[in-house]
């Protein structure tokens, strides 16, 4: 009975993978980029990256000392 049912499973899963393969390579190009980014767009794309990465650690590192401060919760 398994023997079957993996038979007849098979065929169905092949299909769809070779649908989903179909799908995903049609966003791939192999031509170069048809605008070019100059290096002022470069470091403000960078830095904006940068700022989004580092406010929030930076923003945790700077209030550690209030976080010490507070009582600690009752345990349950």
């Amino acid at each position: 009975m398994l023997a079957f049912l993996k038979g007849a499973v098979q065929p169905i899963t092949v299909s769809r993978t070779r649908s989903l393969l179909q799908k995903r390579d049609s966003g791939i190009y192999s031509k170069p980029a048809k605008n070019k980014i100059g290096p002022g767009q470069s470091f403000f794309i960078m830095s904006v990256f940068a700022v989004a990465l580092m406010a929030p650690a930076g923003w945790i590192l700077h209030h550690i000392p209030e976080y010490r401060q507070r009582p600690q919760p009752p345990p349950s």
